[in-house]
């Protein structure tokens, strides 16, 4: 009761605090200092067709009678988006937006990149789903590259339509090819919103109230709030303990991301990963590398787990993997893979021809233009203009992240470490208003998450800054 009473407390202060955000901002930002603002985007040679379609009011009146109600929006007042060129979205009246979220982490090589739309109509006439049951060129091309992008002996590929279903997948498999059911995962951690991936999501707010059961969460090796700071091996002693007195001492997996996204762009503690890697090793289990958001070049390396010197068991990849169409993939060795020769596994869509036709030109791009490394560049860049935007402003309690998948938690009190939930939201507001979409996430409600298209340019991170900073300044 106390803990409810508290959480109840305090949304009423943030309630409070955004009645109060918004009314300052009334007072001090004009129409016109934003127009001049917008005026600093940076230039773009590209303008959109007319829009004819439906207004935002209609799509969202007919969103609300015949979509489910569980489907979020970002904004106050949402945006109808119908156009896209590389970094930036138009909405219906053709304004641009620099998209710093690319739809969640997807876009990796940009909106509509004529690399990815071309092969892809060439494609869908030809042929759109021919079923995984005949041969088809377009599956086999694809596996055969996205294989040769890992290390060791991860070189047999199966494709899904999702991250949720790769992890899924992933776990189960585990389970099969170890013969034990119990599976390790950290607080504060996201896989997916099935059966099995609820149960190994550490985030109340993603979990119903169905049976999740095998799942032990062990400590957020979270270097800004966790209790052990950036002490890896530290954190990485209670996965010990979990097998040690959860379990028959045996388990069938540890999945993790190397940066959890949902729950605020979390960079795990230096040392914990490799640690817990020889932890779980020795209790022979799998251990599975959750891709999904970090993957396809966007922390600078080609996946996240790279940094952390370990080659998992299983590795799981969606979202960037087909820069907007629906595709995800489990890769893992020859052993591990023969488990689901035991019984009939099928996935209809999964491999489906225009969709791995999307993710062969995915890969082509990013060596091509070099996206890895623009990634590493641009994100560094960023992130040290983000660090000195948190010197100038109290309200920024950390910055973090790697590559271009950063986050920036806001705090009302640095000391308290106290979350700035209507703050996040308010200023997300704002810099919607100036042209700039950003995306948020952890617990709270409280850490903006940037994750934009691999092509953006340190001129579009020089307005991001600006765009946060105006935005702050304005509380």
């Amino acid at each position: 009761m106390q803990r409810f009473t508290a959480k109840r407390s305090l949304q009423n202060v943030s309630a409070s605090l955004l009645r109060r955000c918004i009314s300052t901002t009334s007072q001090t930002a004009s129409v016109k200092d934003t127009d001049e603002f917008l005026a600093r985007l940076p230039p773009f040679d590209y303008a959109p067709p007319p829009y004819s379609g439906p207004s935002a009011d209609e799509i969202l009146n007919k969103r609300k009678e015949f979509l489910s109600p569980s489907m979020p929006l970002l904004f106050r007042k949402p945006l109808n988006i119908v156009d896209g060129k590389m970094q930036y979205l138009f909405d219906e009246s053709g304004r641009r937006y620099l998209d710093a979220f690319a739809g969640i982490a997807v876009v990796n090589c940009g909106h509509c990149h004529p690399d990815v739309v071309e092969p892809v109509i060439n494609q869908i006439k030809r042929l759109q789903h021919p079923t995984v049951m005949y041969l088809n060129h377009a599956i086999a091309e694809f596996s055969e590259a996205l294989a040769s992008k890992l290390p060791g002996d991860l070189k047999v590929v199966f494709f899904t339509n999702s991250g949720t279903e790769a992890n899924e997948l992933a776990l189960m498999m585990a389970k099969l090819y170890t013969g034990c059911q119990d599976i390790v995962s950290i607080r504060n951690g996201y896989h997916g919103n099935a059966a099995g991936t609820m149960g190994a999501t550490g985030h109340s707010l993603w979990k119903f109230n169905v049976v999740q059961t095998g799942t032990h969460h062990a400590l957020n090796p979270d270097p800004y709030r966790g209790v052990f700071g950036s002490d890896g091996e530290k954190y990485a002693r209670d996965v010990q303990d979990l097998i040690q007195y959860g379990t028959t001492g045996h388990i069938a997996g540890f999945i993790c991301e190397a940066i959890q996204g949902v729950g605020g762009m979390v960079e795990l503690a230096p040392g914990y990963m490799s640690a817990a890697y020889d932890i779980v090793k020795k209790a022979g289990g799998l251990f599975i590398a959750d891709e999904v958001q970090s993957g396809f070049a966007r922390t600078g390396n080609f996946w996240g787990f790279e940094a952390h010197n370990v080659v998992p068991d299983i590795v799981t990849m969606a979202k960037g993997i087909g820069n907007g169409f629906p595709l995800g993939a489990v890769v893992t060795t020859p052993e591990i893979a023969g488990v689901l020769t035991r019984r009939c596994y099928f996935n209809t869509f999964g491999g489906n021809a225009v969709a791995t036709t999307a993710g062969l030109a995915v890969l082509n791009v990013i060596e091509k233009e070099k996206l890895q490394e623009n990634a590493s560049m641009v994100g560094s860049y960023l992130k040290g203009k983000l660090s000195q935007l948190k010197e100038k402003h109290e309200i920024i309690g950390d910055v973090r992240g790697r590559g271009l998948m950063l986050g920036i938690e806001l705090v009302s009190d640095r000391k308290l470490k106290t979350p700035a939930t209507a703050e996040t939201l308010h200023i997300m507001d704002q810099m919607k208003e100036l042209g700039v979409l950003v995306g948020k996430g952890g617990y709270f409600g409280n850490v903006f998450r940037i994750t934009p298209p691999l092509c953006f340019t340190k001129e579009d991170a020089d307005y991001l800054v600006e765009a946060m900073d105006y935005s702050i300044s304005k509380m």
